[in-house]
């Protein structure tokens, strides 16, 4: 009787099960399709034998990453430019959305929109081309600046010390604009009647922007902010590969550049599917943990 039920469901609104058909293909196919290679994490792959001809070895793989000297060294480095990211760019992106909502003036408003927006649309070459010409210890804007007023030129790209900095900073530069979209998409169906009444009750600009505003893109804040830590082990490889070198690989390595290496450049294929197992597992226990949390303290979760 319940399948019946369902079937009927299903007829009535097939047309919505039609537009969800494609997704449903890209996802079978090129996302849980390729799952069944990861059981080369627990072979010795050879590619001449095959995914299921290769030798299993069990936990080998997982026991030398963890035993690595470099585990913990990128480890820590994955964590702290990932948390440093979340600090910095979530809050960044809501106060950028809550201060450009506050403008009247139409024109005025697009001019800003579209300058934020800008960087997100540059590629990740050409920043790490431009960080390279402005950071130049020799001939860069930057140290140009800090030895006019009398400091010493600094060679930021070689400095483990200023890598994460470097990174951080420019990602916000590049990114706040883009994440803006959302929540002044949130801030657009807040009703219009909420600032009338509290025009009535002789609230200004700040106390609105604080009852109003920042309560009505609140459940949108914590759905990204979950989705956000979900993500903190995987940070894009592109930029940091592109930004590293051997004087600042201490703080440069972190898991997406070091499974790249193994797998791609020293064709460690079983250890590369490790690192990239461990990292998506421990990524989904603080997908959970996080959702978990967010339920608890509030009434916004992913489910």
């Amino acid at each position: 009787m319940r399948i019946k039920k369902k079937y009927k469901r299903v007829m009535k609104y097939y047309q919505l099960y039609l537009l969800l058909l494609p997704a449903l293909i890209y996802f079978i196919i090129f996302r849980y399709g390729p799952m069944y290679g990861l059981q080369i994490a627990f072979k010795d792959y050879v590619a001449t034998k095959g995914f299921a001809g290769s030798p299993f070895v069990g936990l080998k793989h997982f026991q030398r990453f963890f035993s690595s000297p470099d585990f913990w060294i990128i480890l820590k480095n994955t964590v702290s430019i990932s948390v440093g990211s979340i600090l910095v760019n979530f809050p960044m992106a809501i106060i950028v959305a809550l201060l450009l909502h506050q403008v009247t003036h139409t024109r005025y408003k697009k001019v800003i929109q579209t300058v934020i927006y800008a960087p997100h649309f540059i590629s990740v070459v050409v920043l790490v081309g431009m960080l390279t010409l402005f950071l130049s210890p020799t001939s860069g804007i930057i140290n140009k600046i800090i030895e006019t007023f009398g400091g010493e030129a600094v060679f930021f790209m070689a400095e483990p010390s200023w890598f994460k900095p470097v990174y951080i900073l420019s990602a916000t530069w590049q990114s706040t604009g883009w994440g803006t979209v959302i929540y002044l998409a949130a801030l657009s169906g807040v009703s219009p009647e909420l600032y009338e009444a509290a025009e009535m009750d002789g609230a200004n600009k700040w106390q609105k922007m604080w009852h109003i505003d920042f309560p009505g893109i609140l459940p949108t804040a914590v759905i990204q902010l979950i989705l956000t830590t979900g993500n903190i082990l995987s940070i894009g490889y592109e930029k940091i590969f592109l930004m590293q070198n051997p004087l600042n690989r201490m703080a440069s390595e972190v898991i997406s550049t070091y499974e790249y290496k193994q797998g791609l450049q020293n064709a460690q294929y079983s250890y590369s599917a490790a690192i990239g197992l461990f990292n998506a597992v421990i990524n989904l226990v603080i997908l959970l943990a996080v959702n978990k949390f967010a339920r608890k303290v509030s009434d916004t979760s992913l489910w």
